[in-house]
This record gives structure tokens, sequence and C-alpha cells, in this order.
């Protein structure tokens, strides 16, 4: 069977030479398969979700933002750390949605998990796909920082994935949401996806 399997080389030492508001960088020595001990450094993640939004019109919400480390204004998909502890990913998820799109959904499903950088970080990522979008109610989110030039769109899925495969987009989530959403609609459809709170081993969390 082709599945991830949990597996746990032995450790010598551990330390946590920075840690920063959120994430941090841990330095382990790690037993090899020959006896030898290796240094592994890796950035230390609390997890996040993301929400691939589909409407009616089989468009795609997009968030475009700047992202210091590559110097560039990305297009991306709603999303946002799990930095409360045990927090619900569906609520967090929610919660993104309005934030950065003043937008809600009657529909939520798991649309896929991954590890964003397993080689370098322990952040695990869950992208939600939410449909049935409407308007959010209330107060919007008091923006700041760099979150007060986000920009919206909605571009139809065929574009984007036109648009990822000719290397236009490069945020990790959007292409993988992208090209998970096109390979679900292909397949077995919408209703073969995992329910919203299908478990997620990665980052445990609390049911209701």
């Amino acid at each position: 069977m082709i599945k991830d399997m949990a597996e746990e080389f032995a450790v010598r030492s551990s330390a946590q030479p920075f840690q920063g508001k959120i994430t941090g960088v841990r330095s382990d020595e790690v037993r090899m398969p020959d006896g030898s001990y290796a240094r592994r450094d890796y950035q230390t993640h609390p997890g996040s979700v993301a929400v691939l939004a589909l409407d009616e019109q089989q468009r795609v919400l997009l968030v475009r933002q700047y992202r210091h480390p590559v110097r560039q204004r990305l297009w991306e998909l709603p999303a946002g750390l799990l930095d409360v502890p045990g927090e619900n990913p569906l609520h967090a998820a929610q919660r993104e949605l309005f934030e950065e799109a003043y937008c809600k959904a009657g529909d939520w499903r798991v649309l896929v998990d991954i590890y964003t950088s397993p080689g370098g970080s322990d952040e695990a990522l869950r992208i939600f796909l939410a449909t049935g979008l409407s308007e959010a109610e209330g107060e919007k989110f008091d923006a700041h920082g760099e979150e007060l030039e986000i920009e919206t769109a909605r571009v139809p899925l065929t574009e984007l994935v036109s648009l990822v495969l000719a290397g236009e987009l490069h945020n990790p989530t959007l292409v993988t949401g992208t090209l998970a959403l096109q390979t679900a609609l292909s397949g077995g459809g919408l209703g073969a996806l995992r329910p919203a709170d299908a478990p997620w081993p990665a980052r445990p969390f609390t049911a209701g």
C-alpha cells in the first residue's frame, strides 16, 4: 500500500537556538541507519489552514499580498496560522475567509493535507474546499501591516490551472489546491472529498 507511515529516528540531543513570535528553529542530532549521527536543523511551526473558495461560476477566490522573503506580491488562497493550541482547523479556516475576503461559505470539505516543506520544516497545512459562497455579515476585520494592501480577485479554475502550468503562479498552497481541485472534479467529484471534520493526525484538534 502506498501510504505515508509514522516513524522517528532516535535523537541523541535536541536544542532550540531560536524562537520567534510564531516559528522557531530546532537542531537535532539524529541517528542514521548506519549508526552515525547527523544534525538536522528545521523550522518549528504551529501549522496552518487555507481555503479554496469556489463560487457557482467555477471561479476561485484569490488574495494577493506582499511576501518579503521572496520579494514578490503573490496571488494566494486565503490562509492563516493555527496559532491557538488545539483549535479546530475548520474554525480557523472560516475565520481566515472572513478576515481576508469578507466572505462565508455554506459547505466545507477537506481538499488536501500536506507538509509544506518536510525537509526543512514541520509545518502541516490543511486546504479546505468552500462552496456556497456569500458575503459575510458584521463589521469587517480591522487589517493592519501588510494586510492593509490585500487585493482580491475571482479567477476561473481552468484559467488558474493554465497559469500554474505556465509558471505564472508560485504560491505552493495555491498550486496544490488548484491542481487538487481539478483532479477531484475530473475524478470522483466533490462528493468524494473528505468531510470538513476529518481527522488530521499531523495536527490533532478538538471536534465541534
